[in-house]
């Protein structure tokens, strides 16, 4: 892992036990040459991988003796540029205590200076333009070195030995305030920016992979004008917080929350909110959630000691359009959006995202997976034969590329429903191409025609082009990538019960699939079980507006005639039949057996959402209001058969049958939860008496429930089943690049690419 001062640490520990040779960079890693008496050599290789600086990657050491040359002085030499490069990046990483240190000590000379960093911490990712990792291939090429900084730079016994961002006041980037026009304010940028926040104003802020979108977070006309100007009506603001004790004030922070806050990745961690925290109505309207982070830059870590509150820090677009992360972008695009801008002359030149993470059953869970993180690999047990690009799903796009045992899974790309988004996407994809030299042979795409990462997938090559040398396309089902990704994030090539619940996902019949169990490995599938297939009445609209697939549900339920009193027919009566006509004609109609859209159908049917403004809004809602000492559950029938057919109409009638015998929201909510738990088990029961299998994989969207994740877990492990889930990569879109690299480099591997 190059930039972490893994040289100095070696050329340290050389000295320390007298050896002679050298250490240098190159594209492949790390190369060393010592020489010395035996014993020395043996401690020397006993300490290098045991005692290696926090943010090395040590994977394997291999050795090879050589004729002495009698150098009895160790040297670092300067890094060796072309040849296959197998090097390991390390990601962007919050500023470590050494160099707070130094941000607020008055004597020390980079004090309140907002780029401290050291080979321990800052920028990595959205710097590099290149490898070897060197300062003439980043952002930082253009600010030559003072002569203290290049003393730092040049001294193995230094921290800030080779840190390529490493910069001071007299020779680095430098920050300011402007309006939008591009005006300098005076004064203390940090001072006058906090000042600004307090008083009410919206403030573009630039930080590592991006700019981020500031308002006081105690200020609700602050926030509901951010809200209004951003075109973000409901989904909550992250917010981030001096410290974790301003953090435990807000929210319940248990002892895993606090260690994702305060990791090296720095993520913003979703927790549950306390009823008295400080905070203003419009930044999370109607959540039980907040989304924390602590400062991970120096700038931040200067800007939330000024404010001292909580500030909303949300991403720097406009809805559903990409971070800004170029300064002229920035101003043209945020400039109706922000007051005043604090910005920098470094710059960034890779978007990257805030990572989000939310602890499950005692451990965090990525929900998305960016800043901190990216581009650390994945490790996998078994090799490509042939270097894979992978292009992922449509929404929450990751793609992947990997060769030998390693997989790179890349930043957050977003939806790709823009031409930004691919635009984003297709340079990401080519940057890392170079920085880890993959000219993919097989690519991986979604078995969905329109989604703009299989179309981009086609322009690259056709199914016949391995017999002519060429890029082979490899074709992956959906929810079999959910699966495959699941597996590949354990290590485990299967075969497994796969279960997998998400929103849409194109099936093998041309239907869309959603909640789907599969008796599956890394090269392919069978279909086990499903939800019945109803009608998605309208087809997109289904999903923005739930109250579409309660008519589906309660349709299927009842026919014609619906029981007197359901308020989501009341509410909805001007649209009701002709929604219900077009649906029996078939018009814009496809058919759906989606987890999701059941999870949508009671949102509305218990009356908590008919229309959505973000994608799982209603079942966040729906989770959130579930009282957590319920153990209830409802009746669902199982068609036989294989594949076999659960009804989830039966879960639907049960529900209006609490309705109307006044049960509350709360306890249906987790009835409901249950049920879906309890399904799980029953299904994969079924499944293990007709297989043998007892080891479950569960992936996909829904899954992101704590709630659901927690019981259906629980009781898989009280019914003896091993339960794999995710840790490395999202359960949700965005680990599917990687299962689908998995399975072109399976496929490939057993000769069925």
């Amino acid at each position: 892992m190059q930039g972490v001062g893994f040289r100095p640490y070696i050329y340290a520990l050389a000295n320390q036990l007298q050896l002679g040779g050298l250490v240098r960079n190159d594209a492949q890693g790390v190369l060393i040459e010592v020489e010395g008496a035996p014993a020395e050599l043996e401690a020397f290789l006993d300490a290098l991988p045991a005692q290696a600086p926090p943010l090395a990657v040590v994977e394997q050491v291999e050795t090879e003796a050589m004729e002495p040359t009698g150098q009895a002085v160790f040297t670092i030499v300067a890094s060796e540029v072309g040849g296959p490069a197998h090097v390991l990046l390390s990601p962007d990483t919050a500023t470590c205590s050494d160099c707070l240190r130094d941000l607020f000590d008055p004597g020390d000379r980079r004090y309140r200076y907002p780029f401290v960093n050291c080979t321990n911490c800052g920028p990595r990712l959205t710097i590099i333009r290149g490898v070897p990792y060197d300062r003439p291939a980043t952002t930082m090429a253009d600010f030559p070195m003072c002569s203290e900084c290049s003393r730092e730079y040049h001294d193995p016994t230094d921290r800030r030995f080779h840190a390529q961002p490493v910069c001071c006041p007299r020779c680095g980037p430098r920050l300011r305030l402007t309006t939008p026009a591009g005006a300098e304010v005076g004064g203390d940028p940090i001072r006058r920016a906090a000042e600004l926040l307090r008083d009410g104003f919206v403030l573009a802020v630039k930080g590592l992979g991006g700019y981020h979108l500031a308002v006081d977070a105690t200020n609700d006309t602050a926030a509901a004008t951010l809200r209004s100007r951003k075109h973000r009506e409901d989904r909550p603001f992250a917010l981030l917080v001096p410290d974790v004790e301003t953090a435990d004030r807000l929210c319940a922070v248990g002892p895993a929350e606090r260690a994702a806050l305060t990791g090296l990745e720095r993520p913003i961690v979703l927790l549950p909110r306390r009823a008295d925290g400080q905070v203003a109505p419009s930044v999370a309207p109607g959540q039980g959630w907040l989304g924390l982070m602590l400062p991970y830059t120096p700038l931040h870590h200067l800007l939330a000691v000024e404010i001292d509150r909580p500030c909303v820090l949300t991403s720097g677009n406009v809805s559903d359009e990409p971070i800004a992360y170029d300064d002229d972008d920035a101003y043209v695009r945020l400039a109706g959006i922000a007051d005043y801008f604090l910005t920098h002359n470094r710059p960034i030149h890779r978007r990257v995202d805030d990572s989000v993470v939310r602890v499950v059953g005692g451990r965090p869970a990525l929900v998305r997976r960016s800043r901190g993180y990216v581009p650390r690999p994945l490790s996998l047990p078994w090799s490509f034969s042939q270097p894979v690009l992978a292009c992922g799903a449509e929404l929450k796009n990751t793609f992947c590329v990997a060769k030998g045992q390693h997989a790179f899974v890349s930043h957050h790309i977003g939806d790709l429903e823009n031409y930004e988004t691919l635009r984003s996407f297709t340079d990401g994809i080519e940057h890392f191409r170079q920085l880890f030299d993959v000219e993919p042979q097989l690519v991986a795409h979604d078995l969905h025609p329109e989604y703009l990462s299989t179309k981009y997938a086609m322009d690259l090559g056709t199914d016949a082009g391995a017999a002519a040398g060429g890029i082979e396309l490899v074709g992956v089902q959906h929810h079999h990538a959910h699966i495959a990704s699941c597996l590949a994030d354990n290590g485990v090539a299967g075969p497994v019960i796969g279960v997998a619940f998400d929103g849409l996902g194109f099936g093998t019949d041309g239907t869309m699939w959603g909640g789907e169990f599969l008796v599956a490995d890394l090269c392919d599938f069978e279909r086990a079980a499903h939800l019945d297939p109803v009608p998605l009445p309208g087809g997109g609209a289904a999903v923005r507006e739930p109250w579409r697939m309660a008519a589906a549900y309660l349709t299927r339920a009842y026919g014609r005639d619906l029981p007197a009193r359901l308020d989501v027919v009341r509410r909805n009566e001007a649209r009701w039949t002709h929604v219900l006509a077009a649906a029996h004609a078939g018009v814009n109609t496809p058919v759906t057996s989606s987890m999701g859209r059941l999870f949508d159908a009671v949102a509305a049917v218990v009356g908590l959402r008919d229309t959505v403004t973000y994608e799982g809004q209603a079942a966040i809602e729906l989770e959130q209001r579930a009282d957590p000492t319920e153990r209830g559950r409802y009746p669902a029938s199982v068609a036989a058969g294989w594949p076999l057919r659960i009804h989830g109409a039966d879960i639907v009638r049960a529900v209006v049958e609490d309705l109307h015998g006044g049960t509350d929201v709360a306890t249906i909510s987790a009835r409901f939860h249950n049920t879906v738990a309890g399904l799980v088990v029953d299904i994969c029961g079924l499944v293990r008496d007709r297989t043998g299998l007892s080891t479950v994989a569960l992936s996909g969207g829904v899954f992101q429930n704590a709630l659901l994740h927690e019981r259906t877990v629980a009781a898989l492990a009280h019914e003896g089943y091993d339960v794999l889930t995710h840790s490395r990569v999202p359960t949700n879109d965005g680990g599917i690049s990687l299962g689908q690299a998995a399975v072109a480099g399976a496929r490939n591997r057993s000769g069925n690419a």
